[in-house]
């Protein structure tokens, strides 16, 4: 059995929380899109008790929203719409409303979909709306901090302070097959305590996921044919995205995989890691990477397999997205791979500056582990900062000109 403490009984801090309220000091309607459960709702109730809060998945509201939906706007000066993607006609309303009264924070909307990627949203909320996505907790947000990882701070540090700057979280050591195991969510991360009552969620999860959300996004009559492709997606975490072959192994039409495919990256469930593309002198590959924004949901739509290096590499970008989410002015993240086979896990693009980063789930870090990203600091010269090797061993130390290895945990 792994176990992660005592059962939480308060909520605890999210690292999206001040952003959030930045926007809703700013823009007249805010929306928070992010997967069922990862604790929307909590955030919301926890920082405005006062703002009356509806649910479209109740049908008295879902069918108030659909009949009058002015009426349902004006019910309270500040007004939090929970399930919003339920009705997307709302939105309609929402910006005739705004457009008479401008004053911020009038509306908060959350959802379990992602309303800048829905097709069938026909009316913009463009210049009227802030956007926010809150991801499956940090292992930083579990243990109580409220925060996503150094990254900040390691772009803010000059190159030769890096070492110190992370010697200073040594203490915070942890297993990462354990951390994967769990994965995010509050309810498994922080209040399930055996693999077993944990299996037993997620399966709840994706059923609710099938049965009821994904019927408001999209009409999908072939259900076992969908939950095939989630657990192909997921037996190919941190592969490059081929749907051709995909479709091949789960005997489905490629313009099948293509739509199914958009629509858990609409739920906020995938996540189809772009490649970096700027190229001086070699030839890039521009395909995608399929990762899951939950590791504990990709293992379990797996069969619940061994942890696997890939699951040490999903754990960093979620970190990373969700670190993303509220950094002002937003970085870019992708791969880098050539058509030789060299590949970097990861690339933080920083306006002019580039961070790689290699992800190695070894506890023994070697000089040939950073072959790829040793090259990749030649391609792109002076606009390289170090690259970073993240391993399960102790080693902090520089491993090669450029090249600092780093304890995961020191960073995460």
């Amino acid at each position: 059995m792994d176990t992660f403490g005592p059962m939480k009984t308060q909520p605890l801090p999210r690292h999206a929380q001040s952003m959030l309220e930045e926007q809703l000091r700013i823009m007249p309607v805010v929306v928070l899109t992010g997967a069922r459960q990862t604790g929307k709702s909590t955030l919301v109730e926890r920082l405005h008790p006062e703002r009356r809060v509806i649910t479209l998945d109740e049908l008295e509201w879902a069918d108030l929203a659909r009949r009058a939906p002015e009426q349902l706007l004006e019910l309270a000066a500040e007004l939090a719409i929970d399930e919003v993607q339920r009705q997307p006609a709302l939105l309609s309303a929402i910006k005739v409303q705004v457009d008479r009264d401008r004053r911020p924070g009038r509306f908060l909307l959350t959802g379990s979909a992602n309303l800048l990627l829905m097709q069938h949203v026909s009316e913009s909320l463009a210049g009227r709306a802030g956007y926010l996505t809150l991801w499956p907790m940090t292992r930083r947000e579990q243990r109580g901090e409220g925060r996503a990882g150094c990254w900040q701070e390691l772009l803010e540090t000059p190159d030769a302070g890096w070492p110190a700057l992370l010697e200073n979280r040594r203490n915070t050591r942890e297993e990462w097959r354990a951390l994967a195991r769990r994965g995010g969510y509050p309810t498994p991360a922080l209040e399930l305590q055996t693999p077993a009552e944990r299996d037993i969620w997620f399966d709840g999860y994706v059923r609710t996921y099938l049965e009821r959300d994904l019927q408001d996004l999209s009409n999908i009559s072939t259900l076992v044919d969908f939950r095939r492709l989630m657990r192909a997606c997921a037996l190919r975490l941190g592969q490059m995205l081929n749907q051709t072959e995909l479709g091949r192994d789960v005997s489905l039409p490629q313009p099948t995989v293509h739509r199914w495919l958009n629509l858990l990256e609409t739920s906020t469930l995938l996540v189809k890691l772009p490649a970096y593309a700027v190229n001086r002198t070699r030839r890039l590959i521009k395909t995608p990477k399929l990762y899951w924004a939950d590791t504990g949901l990709a293992l379990h739509l797996a069969g619940n397999p061994e942890p696997a290096g890939a699951h040490l590499e999903n754990l960093v970008l979620h970190d990373l997205l969700a670190w993303r989410e509220i950094r002002r002015p937003r970085v870019e993240l992708g791969y880098w791979r050539t058509t030789t086979g060299e590949e970097v896990d990861f690339v933080i693009e920083d306006g002019q500056h580039l961070l790689p980063i290699e992800v190695k789930s070894t506890d023994r870090p070697r000089l040939s582990d950073c072959t790829a990203v040793r090259n990749f600091r030649t391609e792109y010269g002076e606009r390289c900062r170090p690259a970073l090797l993240l391993h399960d061993g102790d080693l902090l130390d520089w491993l090669a000109p450029g090249v600092l290895a780093v304890p995961w945990w020191c960073v995460l």
